[in-house]
């Protein structure tokens, strides 16, 4: 029924009013609007994250929706741009950052642009370490770490995705080869992983994205520590970091000035060879889980899950460390539910899956292998912010992996993997 006061338009041309083709017509163009990405003319457009063309292609894709009907109309349309996905190269000599548009189903196409000039330089190899990129919790910039020029990068994300440094926005990384980057609000903390320079230190993120070091604030290894991830739990109130190299594991509170307080007995003795990738519970800051890459022979790999007190000292859960019946597990990853654990193992070419009890034990569910040559040698792994998909970078092959995630369950898309720049050597990986 028509709305008091209004009339119910008529069909016909009579009197100069809309045929009930048009008003139709118009209908599903602005439903297909309202969707998300169309294609017209040969330009891509997102509604709501970039300028719009419509006038451009308006009347060839109104013509189409004459012509063709509603359900083969929709089947043409590409899967909307929900987010993006970043990696740190790590290229030799000029670093840059590879940037991928992230579709609703999962795929990758590369960003317009791709890849940005990070401002540093890379090292052309392995970085052996977790975290060389993070996202600042406003969303707005990303850090990069600079390991061939000791230098750590902010670039400015743009509403399309692209990336642009920051004035000012190449600083040094306070040490030797930073490696690892962890943020919490405008906190930031880097490890430095080289020779005559290994470390932890503080910068503050401004607003407009730049570096400022916090005084008193780095924390001086040893040469030997290698250290291979540095992270914030959820509150901000601890930090930890693995040294991979004389497996170790630190822990530390940290004040509101920003600076680092060791936790009595820290570094604590890891449960296995070469501590590596680590994970704070997302919903319970009291509770660390970290790999053992190194332990010796094939399917030696273990994880181990650690209660964090007060202090910041670490005592085991149960009986960790726990079998991942595959070879260096490195890189960890955990749902934002906090249900579930992904550790991809580098050595053998799969990502396990745990179930994380209340408790913080483990009971592992199996391993999915990583498809073609990329396998061997995958490293970096992380979420997207729904948790449908992961995103793995396959250094072997210069490549990221997309799997869709169903509970504890992967499959890999069949896109996957999708190629990064050539001379990359991908360190590092975030999800918008």
């Amino acid at each position: 029924m028509a709305a008091p006061g209004r009339r119910r338009p008529r069909s016909g041309f009579a009197g100069g009013r809309e045929s009930m083709m048009k008003i139709a017509t118009r209908q599903r163009w602005q439903t297909a609007v309202r969707a998300g990405q169309k294609r017209a003319g040969g330009r891509r457009f997102m509604v709501g994250r970039r300028p719009v063309p419509v006038v451009l292609g308006l009347a060839v894709v109104a013509a189409s929706w004459l012509a063709i009907p509603v359900s083969a109309s929709a089947s043409a349309q590409g899967s909307p741009v929900v987010g993006h996905v970043y990696v740190n190269d790590n290229t030799a000599g000029r670093n840059t950052i590879g940037a991928f548009d992230r579709h609703a189903d999962g795929t990758l196409t590369p960003e317009p642009g791709s890849p940005f000039t990070a401002g540093g330089a890379g090292t052309g190899a392995g970085l052996a370490s977790q975290g060389a990129l993070q996202i600042s919790p406003d969303g707005r910039f990303l850090i990069a770490v600079d390991a061939g020029s000791n230098q750590v990068s902010v670039l400015r994300i743009g509403p399309g995705g692209s990336l642009r440094l920051v004035r000012d926005g190449v600083i040094s990384s306070g040490g030797v080869l930073p490696v690892s980057v962890a943020v919490h609000g405008d906190l930031v903390y880097v490890a430095n992983s080289g020779t005559g320079g290994s470390n932890y230190t503080g910068f503050r993120l401004t607003l407009n994205g730049r570096l400022r070091p916090i005084a008193g604030s780095a924390v001086t290894l040893p040469d030997s520590a290698q250290p291979g991830d540095v992270l914030f739990n959820g509150t901000g109130s601890k930090l930890a970091g693995t040294r991979v190299g004389t497996s170790m594991i630190d822990s530390f509170t940290v004040g509101r000035d920003g600076r680092l307080t060791a936790a009595p007995g820290s570094p604590f003795a890891g449960q296995g060879l070469g501590p590596f990738g680590s994970e704070f519970r997302p919903t319970n800051p009291d509770q660390l889980f970290v790999s053992n890459a190194h332990n010796v022979g094939t399917g030696s790999g273990t994880v181990s899950a650690f209660q964090v007190s007060a202090n910041a000292a670490l005592t085991p859960i149960g009986s960790s460390p726990f079998p991942d019946l595959q070879t260096a597990p490195c890189w960890v990853e955990i749902s934002h539910d906090g249900r579930f654990l992904f550790t991809v193992n580098t050595g053998s070419g799969t990502i396990s899956r745990y179930v994380i009890r209340h408790s913080g034990v483990l009971r592992l569910l199996g391993s999915t292998s990583v498809k073609s040559t990329g396998g061997v040698g995958a490293v970096d792994a992380r979420l997207s912010p729904d948790g449908h998909f992961l995103y793995v970078d396959e250094s072997k092959i210069g490549a990221v992996g997309a799997f869709a995630v169903h509970g504890g369950r992967l499959t890999e898309l069949g896109s996957s993997p999708v190629s990064l720049p050539a001379g990359a050597t991908p360190a590092g990986i975030v999800v918008t």
